[in-house]
């Protein structure tokens, strides 16, 4: 199973991998294939840049993620979202929440 791998800067540590079932004999037009995503959800992402392309039969594990779980999500949905680990998630809200009070008493 081949996909392409997209982050996006509005969500740091946030990946999206996009099924490529018939690399690489799906290159010659060019394709929306971030179009499988849900258009709210897809909405809410802003500018996709392109991470890499990868071969799932050659790559032996993933470094966040179980290859298991992403492989049945490719194939059941045709994406996978990566999500940040909770540690991450928790400073972001953390960042976030100081700005704004920074923001409000200055």
């Amino acid at each position: 199973m081949h996909c392409d791998i997209y982050k996006f800067p509005k969500h740091d540590d946030m990946y999206v991998y996009i099924a490529r079932p018939d690399y690489p004999n799906d290159t010659d037009d060019i394709k929306d294939w971030l179009g499988v995503l849900p258009k709210d959800f897809r909405a809410g992402l802003g500018i996709s840049k392109f991470v890499m392309h990868l071969d799932l039969e050659t790559t032996p594990t993933l470094a966040r993620v179980d290859k298991q779980e992403v492989v049945a999500k490719l194939i059941s949905q045709g994406y996978f979202v990566q999500m940040p680990p909770q540690d991450v998630l928790r400073r972001q809200a953390e960042l976030r929440a100081l700005d704004a009070q920074d923001s409000k008493y200055h």
